[in-house]
């Protein structure tokens, strides 16, 4: 006997409330849940977001940087009921004081982040190498960082003509940003991270 979970709406995704502290994702109308990940990618995923605050700092920019805080509700199989929750995102600062008195969900007719970024664990690199990639892509999302623990590497996709041209980063290389330019950040040390 197969049980089919009903499909929910972005709306009912909103709203939902199973009484657990379990965090979902929303892909092709279906709930996934989101796991903590790694001890690991925790911590990754900390050690770069920092940096890019100390980078929008630094340079004075009207931008934040969050951790797991922030959905973008994107298109799936030619519907809109889709909507992630990304590692990092960058947004302009006005975009984030209109986000912190409703869901925080980056709507479709909204503006698309400046940056997204996705650490990689045994469970996600699929989804994150091609379902967000292309989902990313379509939103029109300038720049996509892959974080892959897994392989020590990092990728970057710009976004050039409407699609998405991979760099790969590797050891001790610098990450080239065009959203951080300046960023003076190696693959050697996103991946290092102890605390």
């Amino acid at each position: 006997m197969t049980i089919t979970t009903p499909k929910l709406t972005f709306e009912e995704y909103l709203k939902y409330n199973d009484g657990t502290d379990t965090r979902y994702e929303l892909v092709n109308g279906e709930l996934i849940p989101m796991s903590l990940g790694s001890g690991q990618h925790g911590a990754v995923t900390e050690f770069i977001n920092v940096c890019f605050r100390a980078e929008i700092l630094r340079l004075k920019l009207d931008w934040t940087s969050k951790q797991m805080l922030i959905g973008v509700r994107s298109p799936r199989a030619g519907r809109w009921d889709t909507s992630r929750i990304t590692d990092i995102v960058v947004i302009p600062l006005p975009q984030w004081r209109e986000l912190r008195n409703r869901e925080a969900v980056i709507e479709l007719n909204e503006s698309p982040p400046l940056l997204v970024v996705e650490v990689v664990s045994e469970s996600t690199k699929t989804v994150d190498y091609r379902a967000k990639r292309v989902e990313y892509n379509v939103l029109n999302i300038p720049e996509y960082w892959i974080v892959d623990p897994l392989t020590n590497k990092v990728t970057v996709f710009t976004l050039i003509e409407e699609l998405y041209e991979p760099v790969e980063f590797f050891g001790t290389e610098r990450i080239q940003s065009q959203i951080f330019p300046k960023l003076e950040l190696t693959v050697e040390q996103v991946l290092s991270t102890e605390d």
